[in-house]
Order: structure tokens, then sequence, then C-alpha cells
């Protein structure tokens, strides 16, 4: 792979599944990019050497997709790892947040205790779309008193406005890459 162009060499990476889970949409398959070693090497040092730059001593991942890339991201800067879940899926005391979806409301939770003031966070996931989950999920974060530095995803859907919303809530976004509707 070569890496005078990392963001191209891993969009390329990424199988786009056309009509699917429903009729007019695209799902970015970013599995094709996690079962190829260094295209998934390349990956997590592109967002580890920013993720060390900006000083995170904290990585949360946003289930599920996000916990892969998350997960590696914290082995690879030997930080500890936070799991952002759908409601009623961790086992100790949590708080909570609804945000609005596409279509629909949804919930997350975090330990009550997975974060502390003085922390400093970068949210991970797989993607940026409308930006509700890590929206959320950084008003969960912060309401801990732990500072959200950034937002790192492999793909950003610009036209959804997702990172838009998220950067005028003040958060740094890192997308490795981005998706038009037309390609």
């Amino acid at each position: 792979m070569s890496h005078l162009d990392p963001a191209a060499e891993l969009k390329s990476k990424i199988r786009t599944v056309r009509d699917w889970p429903a009729p007019g949409v695209n799902f970015r398959d970013v599995t094709t990019l996690f079962q190829d070693p260094e295209a998934f090497r390349i990956l997590v040092e592109t967002i580890a050497w920013e993720a060390t730059r900006l000083g995170v001593n904290l990585i949360a991942a946003v289930d599920a997709r996000g916990f892969i890339l998350g997960g590696a991201l914290a082995y690879q800067l030997h930080r500890p790892f936070m799991l952002v879940r759908k409601k009623g899926k961790l086992p100790h005391h949590t708080v909570g947040a609804d945000y609005a979806l596409e279509y629909g409301r949804a919930s997350i939770e975090i330990h009550a205790d997975a974060c502390k003031p003085g922390d400093r966070v970068l949210i991970v996931d797989d993607l940026i779309a409308t930006g509700g989950t890590v929206l959320a999920a950084a008003g969960l974060i912060r309401s801990l008193g732990a500072e959200v530095v950034g937002v790192a995803a492999i793909i950003d859907l610009p036209e959804l406005g997702g990172s838009a919303k998220l950067r005028e809530a003040g958060l740094r976004v890192q997308a490795v890459c981005s998706f038009t509707e037309t390609e």
C-alpha cells in the first residue's frame, strides 16, 4: 500500500453496498478495510498520530463498528478504552442520553465511572453521518467532567451534515476519507 495518499488508499478498501439496508441507501462497508492488515495498520497509525498530538488520554468508542477501531487505537496508544453502548447493554451504573436519528430516536449509555474530570477523550466511530450519536456521546462525557478533545472516524458523509454539526458544537473532527452520495 502506498503511503503517498493514505486517504485514497484507505477509501479504495471500503466496499459500497447499494440499496442496503433499504432502497436508496449506500452502505459503506468498512469490514473490507479491516480485512486488509496493512490498510488497517495505516488507518490506526493515522488516527493515533493525531490523537497523540491532541494529548488524548482516553479512547471512547461508539457501538458497534467503532469498537473495532477504538480497541486497536487504545492498544496502539496504551490508553484506557471506554464503551459508548446502546441502552441496556452495560452492566453497572450508567448515564444515558436520547438523540434523534434520521428516522426516529435512539439512546446510548456509558458507565458513570468511565471517565472523570481531567480526562482528554477522543470519540471514535466508523463513520459520521448526521452526527447525532457522537453529539450525544460528547454530552455524556462532558456531563462527567471530562473534555472531548476530538472525534475520529474512518468515513465522513458530508452531505448528511454531521461533521458540520460536530464542528459547530466545538468538536475537532478527523475523518480519514469521505464519500459523496453519488460515489
